[in-house]
Order: structure tokens, then sequence, then C-alpha cells
């Protein structure tokens, strides 16, 4: 008997020490790598975009867990299920929030909560969505080739930042929501596909310069539009432009989440089966006074985007779930106006 407790300790033993070398990996000057979190690569991802939290909090915005007690808004995400955190990036934002330095601290945040990342350049000053794709201001006057350089070189120095803090995201997007393409006009894809293509090509090229492991994002909003997927991944394929991962935005109502949802499955499916990507859902949100329905709608989601086939859903993120009061005008947040999450972050919940 003794000699069995004597192997099973040395078994044991072993078992640690593997365990603890695999976790980390020697880069070629030997510096030990430290990866964003323990979760291993291929763990679904259940996010939440939380780039106002700095903000939010020089403000004198407090959150609270659902008996009242105040936390760290990390905290109280993570206690939901939440397990990755999403950050943008401007290149030179007025506040200066959202700049590469606001996203490093809150990256720390993050990591310090083993949580995973992705990071979502804009490459604009201020907000880019399908409405408004504006170059940074330090950018207008340059002519194209000189603007693809910019943006490899933001991208490098951002995730290089990062990167010499220990921090490599898994996941980063080239653009946010690029129905259109970005930084108009000269990256405007229905007037040039080819630029929006090369534009990407840049960003996705920065990336795997810095950290060829992380996963490229391209992003469009209104996941359920499957001919403007088409029409942009299409356009993107033809002409040269590479990424690893297809991104979607979802923003129905309590009455049409159900139909959405059922299109977006259609269309994530189509994107597999048409160009291999992985998906994503990179944003979703609700009106904060249907928080019943968006729990439903969440879970729904979560489901659909697991069943595609060989694991090609790779997670669902909620855009700014914490903005309560209707922070800056928005109403599409998942906390009352007590600071406490409603029921639907409980859609991320087993």
């Amino acid at each position: 008997m003794f000699k069995q407790i004597k192997t099973i300790k040395w078994l044991g033993l072993i078992l640690l020490l593997t365990i603890t070398f695999g976790a980390c990996k020697k880069t070629v000057k030997g510096e030990t790598q430290i990866y964003p979190s323990p979760d291993p690569v291929g763990t679904y991802a259940l996010g939440a975009d939380v780039s106002w939290i700095t903000e939010m909090e020089a403000a004198g915005k407090k959150f609270y867990n659902a008996a009242g007690e105040q936390q760290d808004l990390f905290k109280i995400l993570k206690d939901k299920g939440i397990n990755t955190i999403r950050l943008r990036v401007w290149v030179n934002p007025s506040a200066g929030y959202c700049n590469t330095a606001d996203v490093l601290a809150k990256a720390k945040r993050a990591q310090a909560m083993n949580m995973r990342i992705l990071i979502d350049f804009h490459y604009s000053d201020s907000w880019a969505d399908p409405g408004q794709q504006n170059k940074p201001a330090a950018w207008a006057s340059q002519d194209f080739t000189t603007l693809k350089t910019s943006v490899y070189n933001h991208t490098v120095e951002v995730l290089t930042a990062l990167k010499n803090n220990k921090i490599v995201p898994e996941w980063v997007q080239v653009g946010n929501e690029t129905n259109n393409g970005m930084l108009w006009n000269d990256g405007k894809a229905s007037v040039n596909m080819k630029n929006y293509a090369d534009l990407v090509l840049s960003g996705y090229n920065g990336v795997k310069a810095v950290n060829p492991t992380s996963k490229v994002v391209v992003h469009i909003s209104n996941g359920y539009d499957n001919s403007l997927f088409r029409w942009i991944f299409d356009g993107l394929k033809t002409n040269g432009a590479k990424w690893d991962v297809i991104g979607m935005s979802m923003y129905p109502s309590a009455t049409d989440w159900s139909a959405k949802n059922t299109q977006c499955l259609a269309n994530m499916t189509d994107m597999v089966s048409r160009y291999g990507s992985e998906v994503m859902i990179c944003e979703l949100g609700m009106p904060v006074s249907e928080a019943v329905a968006c729990k439903a709608f969440i879970k729904d989601l979560i489901a659909k985007n697991k069943s595609l086939p060989n694991n090609k859903g790779l997670g669902v993120f909620y855009w700014e779930p914490q903005s309560y009061n209707s922070w800056s005008g928005y109403k599409l947040g998942a906390f009352d106006d007590s600071g406490k999450p409603t029921v639907a972050m409980d859609g991320f919940l087993p």
C-alpha cells in the first residue's frame, strides 16, 4: 500500500510539472510568454464590450451585483458568465478615452480577471459604423498608399503596446461595422471595393506581424442580411483581402428577435459553407425595458451560433451592457437604473 501511495504521489508531481511548464511558452529570446487567459483556445466566448467603463467610472458611476453590493464591473460580469471582453480603439480621440493608453488600462483589468480579449479597431478618431467611417484627422490628407501604411502602423503600434504588457488578444477586428467599407471615401466599398480590400489586408498583416495567433475579424452589422454579407465578403475575397472570422451585429426588438435570429442562423451557415469562415456575434443589444425578451434572444442566439458545423461558431458579445440610466443616451444596455444587471444578463448563464 505504501508503495502504491508513493507511486501516486510521484505521478501527481509529474502531472503538476507537466501542467506548469505546458502553461508557458518560451519565446526565441527566452522570455516567458504569458497568454491573456488560462482558458484553452477554442472555449466558447461569452462576451461584453465595456469600452465606456473608464469614462463612466470617471463620471462617478458605480456598479452593483443583484444583491445590491457594490463591485467592480468585471467581477459582476464574470459572475454572469462573461469570459471575454471587447475593447474599441480610436486613433486620437478628443477626450482620450479609447486611445491606446485607455485600452491598455482596460485590457489589464480584463486579464487580471482571467478574461480573454477582443480588440476592435475603428480606424477613426471617433465612432465608425454603417453611417460614418471618417478618417482620423491626422490621416485626412494622405494618399491611398500612405493610408494603407497608416492602417498597418496603427495596428502594429497598439498591439505592440499590449504585447509589451504581456497581453495577446485572441481576436482583433479590422474595422467596425464596415457595411460599406471604411476610411471613406478612399475605402468606401460601393465606390472602390479593391481599396477597401487593400485596407483590410493592411490591418490583417499588421495583426499577424505582432501576434500571428490572433484571429482577424471583419465585422458587418445586420447579421440577418445575407445579401449584404455576400456582397462584402465576395468583394473582399475577389480583391485579395484576408480574414479569419466573420463578425456580425444583432439589434432586434422584443417582437422580431425570433425571426431575425432564424435569418441570422441561415446567414451564419452560409458564411461557413461559402467561405469556410468562423463566425462571431461581435455586438448585440435590445432595449433595457425588454429585458425578459432580451434574455430569451441571447440564449437562442448563443444556441444557434454554437450549432454551426465544425465548431465554427465562436461566441456572442453584448455591447455596453453596463450603460445604465441611458449613459450617453444609449438605451440598449442590460443594467437597470440602480446600476444592477437586469435579467437579460442571465442569458449568458448555463
